[in-house]
């Protein structure tokens, strides 16, 4: 189970990469959230997959005894899931307010501002 989950976040992180190269704005964006998801799934396979009991220590005892679920890689995913989503509608909207300025959504012909229509000069 964890070779899959170690092959599912190399296709994600490959996926993402290219999508982010790539010249198109939603492909940008699409990318993004394959890294966010293949970063998610990276912590929670290290996190050790444990089909176990619930992190609480019993009465009577000072330790926790094995199995048991961690739950901070599940925190750090809660989180990482919250700041994913920021960074996401913030690329959303400022490529958004990109293509309203410079009319195209071809990341090649933004490469100047100099170059604006006359009306937004």
């Amino acid at each position: 189970m964890t070779f899959l989950l170690a092959v599912i976040v190399g296709v994600l992180y490959a996926v993402g990469t290219y999508l982010v190269l790539r010249r198109s704005l939603v492909k940008v964006i699409f990318g993004l959230i394959f890294l966010g998801h293949a970063a998610n799934l990276l912590i929670f396979t290290v996190g050790r997959l444990t089909k176990g009991a619930p992190a609480f220590i019993p009465e009577g005892t000072d330790m926790l005894t094995e199995p048991f679920a961690d739950p901070l890689p599940q925190a750090l995913i809660l989180t990482a899931i919250v700041i994913g989503f920021g960074v996401q509608a913030f690329t959303i909207v400022l490529f958004k307010r990109m293509y309203q300025t410079l009319g195209t959504e071809d990341l090649d012909k933004m490469r100047s501002t100099d170059q604006l229509k006359p009306e937004h000069k």
